[in-house]
């Protein structure tokens, strides 16, 4: 499975309508797997260097 970081920011986004709130959801219970060792998580440098340039400081520190 491969999330971008448009996928990785989804939880960070307004839930107030249906489609991204349900989508939010599943990115954060796919990160609770990696979290739980259930799942292993591997990375590029692509999307590494994608988070650098986040401007949201706030969601920055979160990753």
């Amino acid at each position: 499975m491969y999330l971008d970081v448009c996928c990785l920011n989804r939880p960070f986004d307004n839930w107030q309508q249906e489609r991204i709130r349900l989508e939010g959801e599943v990115i954060l219970t796919i990160i609770d797997r990696f979290r739980l060792q259930q799942w292993q998580l591997v990375t590029s440098e692509a999307v590494e260097v994608e988070l650098e340039k986040l401007n949201d400081m706030d969601k920055r520190k979160k990753f």
